[in-house]
């Protein structure tokens, strides 16, 4: 049966709007109207913007956020965290997989994103034999994302040795491990687990260079025909200069060089490219995968925003290792990053006038929804109704309008400004708060207290 919602004011393909009536379907738009103060419907006041997607999630990392935030002995990297990172996993069970999921997924829903993309390398058991069911933890994401109501592209992981050129993997990697063949069932089980889910989608994601080998890589790639792929590429100077002492070549180079690199592919964080590789990756259509906040936490670098952009490159973003899930917050710090590398304002926005704020928020929205596999994430008929609200009444909201909302909401209000969110057509977050919070809630800290607190 078709649902009307009534917006005061909504975000279209061509402006701003009011008074804005959208028919949804199931998960669709059917027709959109600007004449609301005319119809019967469900009023959801405030101010209406497609939701965005989270285009690089590993969920269970919600988890162990604020665990690695003690120095240790050494200098502190990117590596050291993973040494906690694999310390924690060691405990994890599909349940409490599952738990932690479905509490990150309803943040991300509370916060302004509508959809994600599940990167998803913890495959086995705690000793690393695989599951009776090989496709029991991405069943458990599954099942999270549908209990909560996000929109899920799943990617299953490749991930078969622990450094460049075959290199053996470390004890903490066992849970992640599969050769091609095994992959390749697992991929198959994903896709099954998914079929009745008319609004997931399913890709692959072979981890990183230093994770597969040249063939194994290409084995998987030509197996997986439909579908986003995604890839960590030059997070690390560590990763860049490992690289090429293996193969002479930096990581997005020998990525370009050896692979159809397109617009299936998602590039993770591609911390560390040249100028050239910059260009090249803007020229390939393929979306850069930006996690701002964890690379900010993790010491990563700043990715060369303005260049990339400029050169008609298209990006998105993740929240990675969720510390601090909030859609506004990794926009606001993407821009803040260039600022401080370019010891300028406004760095992002490429037009005199342009709201930078607009323009992070429109680049994002269509370079999450390409790397998720999606169609436009729009108000628009046929596109999935996934719409966030924002407050106008919130102080920072109430005394500006159009594209200044956007302004306010990232730089200004943030998660603070998210009043409702539907997604796929159902009215999930109201006042704030998800509709099943507490059940939620409680799930994820009983969790965290076996995995933690013993």
């Amino acid at each position: 049966m078709a649902q009307v919602f009534l917006f005061n004011h909504a975000l279209l393909p061509d402006g701003w709007a009011n008074d804005v009536h959208v028919v949804v379907d199931g998960s669709t738009i059917v027709s959109v109207g600007r004449d609301a103060a005319n119809l019967c419907g469900e009023p959801v006041h405030g101010i209406a913007i497609p939701g965005l997607a989270n285009l690089h999630c590993h969920a269970f990392q919600r988890g162990m956020a604020g665990l690695a935030e003690r120095r240790g002995p050494s200098s502190d990297s990117f590596w050291t965290w993973r040494e906690v990172m694999y310390k924690f996993l060691g405990r994890l069970t599909p349940d409490d997989v599952e738990a932690i999921a479905a509490f990150a997924y309803m943040q991300m829903l509370e916060r302004g994103f509508t959809a994600l993309a599940e990167f998803h390398y913890l495959h086995h058991d705690i000793d690393g034999t695989p599951y009776a069911d090989l496709g029991e933890m991405a069943g458990r994401l599954a099942a999270a994302a549908s209990a909560t109501g996000i929109g899920l592209t799943l990617l299953p992981s490749f991930y078969a040795y622990g450094g460049f050129g075959g290199q053996p993997p470390a004890a903490g990697q066992r849970r992640f491990l599969n050769d091609p063949d095994r992959f390749l069932r697992l991929l198959a089980r994903c896709r099954e687990i998914t079929a009745d889910a008319p609004d997931t989608r399913v890709g692959i994601a072979p981890h990183s260079l230093r994770a597969v080998t040249p063939e194994t890589l290409k084995d998987v790639v030509a197996a997986s025909t439909d579908g986003p792929i995604h890839i960590h590429i030059a997070e690390q100077e560590k990763e860049v200069a490992d690289c090429v002492a293996w193969s002479g070549r930096r990581p997005l180079t020998w990525l370009c060089d050896e692979m159809a690199v397109d617009q299936r592919w998602c590039i993770i964080h591609a911390t560390h490219l040249e100028e050239a590789e910059t260009l090249r990756l803007a020229a390939s259509g393929a979306v850069a995968g930006l996690c701002p906040l964890t690379e900010a936490s993790l010491g990563d670098g700043i990715f060369d925003g303005a260049r990339f952009l400029s050169a008609g490159g298209r990006f998105g973003i993740g929240t990675d290792s969720n510390i601090d899930i909030d859609a506004a917050a990794e926009l606001r710090q993407l821009e803040y990053s260039q600022r401080l590398a370019a010891r300028a304002r406004n760095v992002m926005a490429t037009e005199t006038a342009e709201s930078t704020g607009m323009r992070l928020y429109r680049t994002a929205l269509g370079g999450g929804a390409q790397a998720l596999g999606r169609g436009e994430s729009a108000i628009a008929p046929g596109c999935r109704a996934d719409i966030v609200v924002l407050d106008a009444d919130q102080p920072d909201l109430a005394c500006v309008d159009g594209d200044r909302w956007v302004d306010a909401w990232i730089f200004v209000a943030g998660r603070a400004a998210v009043q409702s969110v539907i997604a796929g057509g159902a009215l999930v977050v109201t006042n704030g708060q998800h509709r099943d919070r507490e059940a939620i809630t409680a799930r994820y800290t009983r969790a965290l207290k076996r995995v933690i607190g013993e």
